[in-house]
């Protein structure tokens, strides 16, 4: 949920970026404006709001929505060497305007070609399964000079962040991205159509109208390409999860983190829920989900639709973060009852150089049943709000 998850920005990003902007204007145009992106972080005034159905219009809602704060395309996948080597991934690029469209006051002059309200940031995370290892990194740049952003041609869409790039077509996506510990370059084919969760992607993450996100999903891509782990490149396959949401409400107080599942079974359906934690623990009544069935048609899951049991724990001996590591999950209309285990234990991702959230997103592994038949899977799960409480805007 990344989805309105790290998918959020938080204030302690905003200290981050300062630097950032230090580079386009003057000493004392820099401060004036950061902070007045201060000022801005913490209203909404002046963005656009989602308010109701979205009704998303493919190829054009692949690309960017500026005017909403916050937005980002995300991908996760498990994948496998023709041996049976496992690894699981993430790319994620995130969007975040600074200013409201409109809103000029902060403006240093004379014109700079550094000028921007878009900044991109992105995650990118390789876990080696077998080799008990989780690799990550994370960079950020403006939306400006060709550093990064969106362009749409045609029915093609990119999305890019200096080197690492998206590409959506109408048939097929590509991933890109790499540093010098590992790489990411894989084909992605859409197995299903675009999901729109909630009400036609209106999907709701408060109480009132406007804490609320578009949100659709591209739930089974057949996946085939290479990764590089250090020195060695390999040939994968497997299956990945995109998910691509844009919203600018803030969370709602008193929710202090999500627990978000992208789950993938081997007779043809995939689950999506996300759980969002009040500060007593319980989960606020607009936790949703979706159910997608093998003949795409699609269920849409309300929180008491679904039952989230924690059967164990795992402490991060880094940020002491204490974090579910097993889950069983049941959504007794559907049949469905499901045990989830995470593939590697530490799977905890600390970014301190772009969105300043330290959280836990990792594969997993899943044995259940549905409607009296045994099934399996694999997916991923993320986790926010363990290791710091999750204060910011979607």
């Amino acid at each position: 949920m990344r989805q309105f998850g790290v998918r959020g920005v938080t204030r302690l990003f905003f200290k981050g970026i300062a630097n950032l902007f230090l580079f386009g204007f003057g000493l004392a145009a820099a401060i004036n404006f950061v902070f007045a992106t201060y000022a801005a972080a913490d209203s909404t005034d002046g963005y656009l709001a989602v308010t109701g159905p979205c009704r998303l219009a493919f190829p054009a809602d692949h690309g960017a929505h500026p005017g909403h704060r916050t937005e980002w395309w995300y991908y996760t996948g498990n994948l496998a060497t023709p041996d049976g080597r496992p690894f699981g991934f993430q790319v994620t690029v995130f969007r975040r305007q600074i200013g409201p469209t409109n809103d000029r006051r902060s403006w240093p002059e004379p014109s700079s070609a550094w000028r921007t309200q878009q900044l991109y940031l992105g995650h990118i995370a390789l876990s080696d399964i077998s080799g008990r290892q989780h690799l990550f990194a994370e960079d950020m740049s403006r939306g400006a000079l060709g550093l990064a952003g969106v362009i749409q041609q045609g029915v093609d869409t990119t999305v890019f962040l200096k080197s690492w790039k998206i590409d959506i077509g109408p048939r097929k996506q590509r991933l890109q991205a790499a540093t010098e510990a590992f790489a990411i370059d894989l084909d992605l084919v859409p197995l299903k159509s675009p999901v729109l969760h909630g009400d036609q992607g209106y999907s709701r993450k408060g109480d009132t109208a406007e804490r609320a996100s578009c949100y659709y999903s591209f739930t089974r891509l057949k996946t085939e390409g290479t990764i590089r782990l250090h020195d060695r490149e390999l040939a994968v396959s497997g299956l990945s999860w995109m998910d691509h949401e844009f919203s600018t409400a803030d969370l709602q107080p008193g929710i202090v983190g999500w627990d978000w599942f992208s789950l993938q079974l081997d007779n043809g359906t995939e689950l999506m829920l996300y759980r969002l934690r009040q500060e007593d623990g319980r989960p606020n009544p607009a936790s949703s989900g979706t159910l997608v069935n093998a003949d795409e048609t699609i269920r849409h899951l309300s929180a008491d639709d679904v039952k989230l049991t924690v059967l164990e724990n795992w402490q991060s001996p880094r940020s002491g973060g204490r974090y579910p590591a097993a889950w069983q999950v049941t959504v007794p209309s559907a049949e469905l009852s499901l045990s989830i285990v995470p593939n590697l234990a530490d799977q905890e991702m600390r970014t301190p150089g772009s969105t300043a959230v330290t959280y836990w997103e990792g594969s997993v592994s899943i044995t259940g049943e549905m409607a009296g038949r045994p099934v399996k899977g694999k997916g991923y799960v993320e986790l926010t709000g363990y290791a710091q409480a999750f204060e910011q805007p979607l």
